[in-house]
């Protein structure tokens, strides 16, 4: 009998003793009934936060330590230990106290699910919460008030109200003010900060070296487009490390807010060098874009860099929910008209997620005379061009409503990564025309088809989420696939290839115009995960079919300490 079980037995007995001011204080029997309604109830929560670790599968991160150098092995023990500092950092944005929180957890099985999500909140259901007592996850996560409404927000006089480094919060007065970052998480930025620049002391590169050290500068005072120029500027380095608070999809009230994470990385040189001659392509696939004139005038940057890596360490936000296979950074728009974005391709973590997960769903869902079309070097593609995609379209409204970034608030993160995606697949049809990508056509399309399914599961409070449900409906309307009666789908591949133009050329579209209107109504009506749909995803979680991963990391995994 588990020590949960034997005090809520303890506490039924003491509780019937109890009953009644002037009756006897007698121990009552304990009913046979009872302690087996007792075990039901607590076997049942332990196979329920069982089944839910399930729902993501280990991968062990590490990468081939004998081409490191001596000075290369301490540098990547100085950046774990920095961005483990991103992990605190991160829990108090996205929840608050987690020591209060993990002492109204009683077993293990929860805590571990806890600490899994950063929260009480399950992110790969939609955010709900399972823990007990534990209400709906606030839209504006920890960076608000609780009880801060939209129209107090808006009416605020707070010039910093909108940065991506400022927390809001009340004074005794109940009055709004703002907190800076680098004041509000001082305690962790001090140390990563201190970390980084031990790191730049072993650094054998010049440039990462001037990175690391104004990285560290910046998480002390949030200005971090000098860190950003001067990353892009790198070109040579072995080893990369993503540190700070760079996304902004946990902030689903305004899409304002930034959240701290770490990835530490050694780059591919081999693979690397075989990616670079893509960005050559980006003027003319911008040109080529399908959609009015108006709507690609920007010039994407042709300095960018498209690398291949191994990870070591992800913290913070990037360890939450579906873990991401590519990154393509930085945000800062002034940055990427200046010097374009970099895009770095996570091959180990990609290859882990094809093996575990995209494999075996394709084996279940997709017709069985178009599963040879099922490719890792497609799906490496696909999430390539995805990542690529980011820096094509357009940043700056064409009717002066700003960046749409800002004009579509918190749908912003949604569409942007759903025009990534499509465009991406757009994108590799040019290549393939041009003879740049070799392999055949459908089999980048079924696995992007596959890939839906295999996102779709991450949950509609993702942005990825919402961005693969507004796809697949989008495509199911246009016909782009077919459903077999055997619960199997069929990819239409001249149907397919039709609505990946006419779905880039909307959201496209969208974002130039800033219409916000437009796009809730989209995210309303597409967003959505039919009932059918359901049905068939159920069928991949009872067959056990993992969710995401989860990783075996840090210094002594990689037999660093």
């Amino acid at each position: 009998m588990n020590k949960h079980l034997s005090f809520l037995l303890i506490l039924l007995v003491l509780l019937s003793a109890c009953e009644g001011n002037h009756k006897e204080r007698k121990p009552q029997k304990v009913s046979e009934t009872q302690i087996n309604t007792l075990k039901q109830n607590s076997n049942k929560t332990a196979i329920d936060m069982q089944a839910k670790i399930n729902q993501y599968a280990k991968v062990k991160l590490t990468t081939d330590i004998s081409k490191l150098t001596d000075h290369e092995k301490k540098v990547i023990v100085h950046l774990i230990k920095a961005t483990q500092y991103m992990n605190p950092a991160f829990w108090e944005q996205t929840y608050g106290d987690k020591q209060a929180l993990l002492q109204k957890v009683k077993d293990s099985l929860t805590k571990e699910y806890v600490e899994i999500n950063y929260g009480p909140w399950d992110r790969l259901d939609n955010n709900k919460a399972f823990v007990k007592g534990i209400g709906p996850k606030p839209a504006g996560a920890n960076f608000y008030p609780k009880d801060m409404t939209k129209a107090e927000f808006e009416k605020t006089g707070l010039a910093d109200k909108t940065s991506q480094y400022t927390i809001l919060r009340r004074d005794k007065a109940g009055k709004l003010y703002t907190i800076p970052y680098h004041k509000a998480y001082e305690k962790y930025l001090k140390p990563a900060a201190k970390e980084l620049n031990l790191a730049a002391e072993f650094a054998e590169n010049k440039q990462f070296k001037q990175y690391l050290k104004l990285r560290a500068k910046a998480l002390l005072n949030d200005h971090f487009r000098p860190s950003d120029m001067q990353w892009m500027d790198m070109k040579s380095n072995h080893l990369d490390v993503v540190i700070g608070p760079i996304e902004n999809y946990e902030d689903q009230l305004y899409n304002y807010k930034t959240s701290y994470e770490g990835v530490v990385l050694v780059k591919d040189m081999d693979w690397s060098k075989k990616l670079a001659h893509f960005i050559q392509f980006l003027p003319e696939l911008q040109k080529n874009l399908p959609v009015a004139p108006i709507y690609k005038q920007e010039k994407p940057g042709t300095r960018s860099d498209l690398n291949a890596y191994d990870v070591l360490y992800y913290s913070g936000a990037s360890n939450t929910g579906g873990k991401t296979i590519a990154i393509n950074l930085p945000n800062d728009e002034a940055v990427q008209l200046k010097k374009g974005t970099r895009r770095l391709q996570l091959k180990n973590v990609m290859q882990a997620k094809f093996d575990k997960i995209l494999v075996p769903i394709a084996d279940m869902i997709i017709t069985p005379e178009q599963r040879q079309h099922i490719k890792f070097d497609a799906f490496f593609a696909n999430t390539m061009f995805h990542e690529v995609a980011h820096g094509l379209g357009i940043k700056k409204t064409i009717n002066g409503k700003g960046m749409a970034r800002t004009a579509l608030k918190e749908y912003f993160s949604a569409i942007e990564e759903g025009k990534a995606d499509i465009l991406g697949l757009y994108m590799v049809d040019q290549l393939h025309k041009k003879g740049a990508l070799k392999g055949d056509m459908k089999d980048y399309m079924t696995t992007f088809m596959a890939s839906i399914f295999r996102s779709i599961r991450f949950g509609a409070a993702d942005a990825h989420g919402i961005a693969n449900m507004i796809r697949f409906n989008y495509f199911k309307d246009k016909g782009a696939f077919t459903r077999n009666p055997d619960g199997t789908y069929k990819v239409n591949y001249d149907k397919m290839y039709d609505a990946m133009k006419s779905l880039s050329g909307l959201l496209l579209k969208l974002q130039g115009d800033g219409d916000y209107a437009g796009v809730t109504k989209l995210v309303k009506e597409k967003g959505i995960v039919p009932k059918q749909l359901q049905q068939d995803l159920q069928k991949l979680n009872d067959a056990h079919i993992p969710v995401d991963i989860i990783f075996d990391q840090g210094i002594k995994t990689l037999g660093l300490n």
